[in-house]
């Protein structure tokens, strides 16, 4: 996968020379220092994002693998996918050298548990979880690729990236798709509930991790 090397560097800089490609024919751009932070909040809070599905994946798993063998094979397929997901950012974090979130540590406890939690409480809490949390990252996905477009003129290295955007919020509509539609997910006890909570937890999450 190629990724530009350098399209956010530090806080302290003005603007980012975007002469990445070496065999572009147009001379080099440049992106404004609102631009960079943008892009800098998309890798950090996408990576994040995509430990937090990792985790809640794991801990579901862990659980269902046992008390329900027969969806572990859709737990295992959804979380393989995240599992590539959170590769990807972690690639870009690297290789861009954007800062990762502060609380992931949190997220590693906080995803797991989520996940181990609604799966004790049995198949729908776990897919009701799942249909939560993926509404709500595939609505977020949808926002970055909105927030995103005007920089395709700008920087159009930058098209990976959102490639990435549009494939992974695919992704998670599918696991959503299947969360309600192969497993009734909107049968768990106190569905509404469970659901308003989670997509809760998911904006405080998404927010935070734009600062911190």
């Amino acid at each position: 996968m190629f990724v530009a090397k350098r399209f956010l560097l530090s806080p302290w800089n003005r603007t980012v020379p975007m002469n990445i490609f070496r065999s572009l024919s147009t001379a080099p751009k440049e992106l404004s220092q609102q631009d960079s932070r943008v892009l800098d909040q998309v890798i950090r809070v996408d990576q994040a994002g995509e430990l937090g599905a990792n985790q809640i994946y794991k801990g579901q798993y862990f659980i269902l693998q046992f008390t329900d063998p027969k969806v572990a094979p859709t737990i295992q397929h959804m979380w393989d996918q995240e599992k590539h997901h959170l590769k990807t950012f972690d690639n870009y974090i690297l290789e861009n050298r954007v800062r990762p979130t502060l609380l992931r540590p949190f997220w590693d406890v906080a995803g797991f548990a989520l996940g181990a939690g609604t799966a004790l409480l049995g198949t729908k809490a776990a897919m009701a979880c799942t249909e939560a949390v993926e509404t709500a990252i595939g609505g977020h996905y949808n926002d970055q690729l909105r927030d995103t477009v005007h920089l395709n003129d700008a920087a159009p290295e930058l098209e990976k990236l959102r490639d990435d955007l549009a494939e992974f919020r695919d992704d998670e509509l599918e696991h959503l798709n299947t969360a309600v539609d192969d497993w009734n997910a909107k049968e768990a006890p106190a569905h509404g509930l469970l659901n308003n909570a989670i997509q809760a937890g998911c904006q405080a999450a998404i927010w935070l991790c734009k600062r911190f």
